[in-house]
């Protein structure tokens, strides 16, 4: 009987083991990427959204009861994530199956993408007292020919343990750098400061970036308090917020929009994008309930609104003409420069500069914003970073190369020169807002006396490349020394020829030398 006893235990013992490592092949074998929906549990800190699974990796969707101390009661909290490969054992997943003093359980699949978001664990309560069904028989197994069996049964599940392991961790060997950064969150730096700093300067929001320091673990959009409706266009719709006491601009995307939605965070996240003169980022979310969803850019909150607006409503005196200028010029020189170095920044094209994305500060500074169509080039790699995305820019601002499609879209110096052409358009708007002798412009747009207020390609095509038509410059500019600098820039700026036209640093270096002669002047 005893030998039948041990016979049995050690057919137990080896069926278990082979089960462990057919799981543990399959593991192996899972090498494709997975994209999860993550939410309290995202990767480095980021937002609320997706996360990208590494091979081998799965999805998973977790609940535990935590203490709420408003009510007093334990309340079920759910998160979701991205496993990483160390964490995607077969007893990870199976967590839930063990008793826990604290009500907890997980979920995981791999199958396809988002299919964490659907994945709902309820916590069990389970009792840890031994199942009846087993009453004790397990030890009744005694006797040394059936511990001896046991301890060989043992030693053989090890040594295949083991070889399963070694095997992995050759076939992994090659993922350790990129796991590493993954998941190592203080390592990361930006900007020459590690994330966790960042978080812990979670007060400052001046600049923008990579807006870490407004991030907190938990979902960005649940904190939002929406106020009002500010402005509406193509993209979507944009939103007065509160986010901790602190109002915010809250960009609203449509559906169709997400490729803008995804680009506009990818600039913002840029490392060293940081300045004055760029429109302050906090982050960005996806939210929904399972029937709608909304994709969500949060940035500062500008008051004034975009200096189309504000050109609407206010005079210019000299001092505040070559201030909106300057400003905007000190923006868009940053964008176009790139930096070298170990955390260097790529110069990047607007490619849609127009006065309603161009937003004014409360110290009547310009602020560059909405960079759903820009492109980044790196020099050291040669490497042109186009969005994929099928939306075009403002045909009212667009340059002569763009429209009759001439531009050689393969040199970032055709992007940059483009953004110079739409750039002379806004200055032209600002100075005509500029009182001169007495004299002061009613706002237009450009080229408001060519075309109609919703001009198609065509139109364009034929004021811009066929007559080679550009706004009118007003007489009375040639009567002030400023006025004549400023239209010298803006002609400059506008020519034909991209090669001939301004960059942004010296269009810069212009108004900077003008502005010193108004910096102490008070705005009207």
């Amino acid at each position: 009987m005893a030998d039948v006893n041990g016979v049995f235990l050690w057919y137990q013992c080896f069926k278990k083991t082979l089960f462990v490592i057919l799981a543990l092949l399959i593991n192996v074998n899972e090498v494709s990427s997975l994209i999860c929906y993550c939410a309290g549990h995202c990767p480095s800190n980021q937002p609320n959204g997706s996360c990208l699974a590494r091979p081998n990796s799965s999805c998973f969707s977790a609940v535990e009861q935590v203490y709420n101390p408003d009510t007093g009661l334990l309340e079920d909290e759910r998160t979701y994530g991205c496993l990483p490969p160390e964490e995607n054992g077969f007893m990870q997943c199976k967590g839930h199956l063990v008793p826990h003093q604290i009500p907890k359980s997980i979920a995981c699949c791999n199958k396809e993408d988002w299919c964490n978001k659907l994945l709902k664990p309820k916590n069990i309560v389970r009792t840890t007292t031994p199942s009846p069904m087993y009453q004790g028989e397990l030890l009744s197994y005694t006797g040394p020919y059936n511990i001896i069996s046991c301890l060989v049964a043992v030693s053989i599940c090890i040594l295949i343990l083991i070889a399963v392991l070694a095997f992995m961790w050759l076939r992994l060997s090659n993922q350790k750098s990129a796991r590493r950064g993954y998941l190592d969150v203080e390592k990361k730096f930006i900007g020459g400061e590690a994330v966790k700093d960042l978080i812990d300067r979670s007060g400052d929001t001046s600049g923008s970036g990579s807006g870490v320091a407004m991030l907190v673990q938990r979902t960005i959009g649940k904190q939002l308090e929406m106020i009002e409706s500010i402005g509406r266009g193509r993209f979507g719709e944009v939103w007065k917020a509160r986010l901790r006491d602190e109002f915010v601009a809250v960009k609203v995307f449509f559906t169709s929009e997400e490729a803008s939605w995804a680009r506009e965070t990818d600039i913002y996240k840029t490392v060293l994008l940081r300045h004055e003169n760029i429109l302050g980022f906090v982050g960005s979310d996806i939210r929904g309930n399972g029937s709608w969803t909304q994709m969500l850019l949060i940035t500062d909150y500008l008051e004034f609104g975009s200096l189309h607006d504000y050109l609407k409503l206010y005079v210019l005196d000299f001092a505040a003409m070559v201030k909106l200028a300057h400003s905007a010029s000190c923006g868009l020189s940053h964008l176009h420069v790139e930096v070298f170095g170990k955390q260097g920044k790529p110069a990047i094209a607007h490619r849609d500069i127009k006065s309603r994305n161009i937003l004014v500060k409360r110290d009547r500074t310009c602020a560059i914003a909405d960079f759903g169509l820009a492109v980044k080039y790196k020099s050291d790699t040669n490497e042109l970073d186009v969005a994929a995305n099928t939306r075009v820019g403002t045909k009212r601002y667009m340059s002569p190369e763009v429209l009759d499609e001439a531009i050689d879209v393969s040199q970032f110096e055709a992007y940059r020169m483009a953004d110079m052409y739409s750039f002379a358009l806004v200055l032209w708007e600002i100075a005509r807002r500029c009182k001169v002798n007495g004299i002061v412009e009613e706002y237009q747009l450009p080229f408001y006396d060519c075309v109609p207020s919703n001009p198609s390609f065509e139109d364009m095509k034929k004021v811009v490349c066929v007559d080679q038509t550009r706004p009118a410059i007003p007489k009375h500019w040639s009567t002030c020394e400023t006025m004549q600098i400023m239209s010298k820039v803006i002609q400059e700026s506008w020519k034909q020829n991209p090669g001939a036209r301004l960059t942004a640093l010296r269009v810069k270096k212009t108004l900077s030398s003008l502005e010193s002669q108004y910096r102490d002047e008070k705005i009207v």
